[in-house]
This record gives C-alpha cells, sequence and structure tokens, in this order.
C-alpha cells in the first residue's frame, strides 16, 4: 500500500464530505402528519352535521336504516316556523316548494323533525299537509334514550 492512504477495513473508499444520496425515503414524518390529520378529521366530522337546532323528544325508537341520498326533512321549530332543510318556509309555501324539490329527487321520503316544545296539533297539522300534498311516506324524527313504556329503562343511566 502507498504511503498516506489509509482505507477503513471493509469500507469502500468514501470520500470525506460528500453526502452520498439515500436509497430509503423516510416517511416517518409523512405517517405522523397523517395520523394527526385522521385524528384531527375524526374529532371535527360529528360537528359537520347540518340542521336546525330543535330539542327533539326522547324516544325507544332505534335508527332506520341508511338510505343513499340524504332525506328531504321538514323542521317545526319551537316558535312555530317551518323549514325544508335549512332554509325557512311559509307554510302556505310547504307543500308547493316540496313538490318542486321532490320532483328531482329519487327517494319520496320525507322526514319531520319538531321541536319538544312544539304542540301535539302543530306537528298533526303538518303531517295532514304533507300527506294530503301526496308525500305518505312519512318519518318522524327523534332523539333515542327515551323510555320504552314496559317498565325497561333505555336512557343507558
Amino acid at each position: 500500500m502507498g504511503a498516506g492512504v489509509m482505507k477503513k477495513p471493509g469500507g469502500k473508499g468514501r470520500r470525506r464530505g460528500r453526502a452520498q444520496p439515500m436509497a430509503e425515503i423516510n416517511v416517518t414524518p409523512f405517517v405522523d402528519v397523517m395520523l394527526v390529520l385522521l385524528i384531527i378529521f375524526m374529532v371535527a366530522a360529528p360537528l359537520l352535521t347540518v340542521g336546525v337546532p330543535v330539542e327533539l323528544p326522547k324516544t325507544a325508537a332505534t335508527a332506520l336504516p341508511s338510505e343513499q341520498e340524504e332525506p328531504l326533512t321538514v323542521t317545526l321549530t319551537a316558535e312555530g316556523a317551518v323549514q325544508i332543510q335549512t332554509t325557512e318556509t311559509p307554510r302556505d309555501q310547504l307543500i308547493t316548494k316540496l313538490r318542486a324539490i321532490a320532483s328531482e329527487r329519487a327517494s319520496d321520503r320525507v322526514f319531520l323533525r319538531a321541536d319538544g316544545k312544539v304542540s301535539y296539533a302543530q306537528v298533526m297539522e303538518v303531517m295532514g299537509a304533507l300527506n294530503a300534498g301526496g308525500f305518505s311516506n312519512i318519518g318522524l324524527v327523534t332523539d333515542i334514550g327515551g323510555p320504552a313504556l314496559d317498565g325497561s329503562d333505555t336512557s343507558g343511566g
């Protein structure tokens, strides 16, 4: 061997100060960012539900199976206002607007949401108008956890 030239045992004689390109991608920071985004979306998803804030009455009924299309929702607020989806609608224009919306939809199902403070008569008035207007597939929306009226407790507490 020549004077002044030393090679590392088993080495390939790399030059000092010059970095060799890495052959592997470091995915750890990418995975960390993806996990943080997953947690953020999991926490934020329940907050993104759109609807008019009403206090639904509690019943022992379970949730209906999910449908492909978002259901058409009519809401009665505590103040007595009627809304289609989130748009307030005068009572005398309710059926006309519902027919126009329903003509463009595949499902004829209408969900009726009413605040617990709304009288039974007002709910039945709107439900009767829906039925007379040709909407016979009406579902009443409630919260779960109410009394089962058979002595059992479904509230979970």
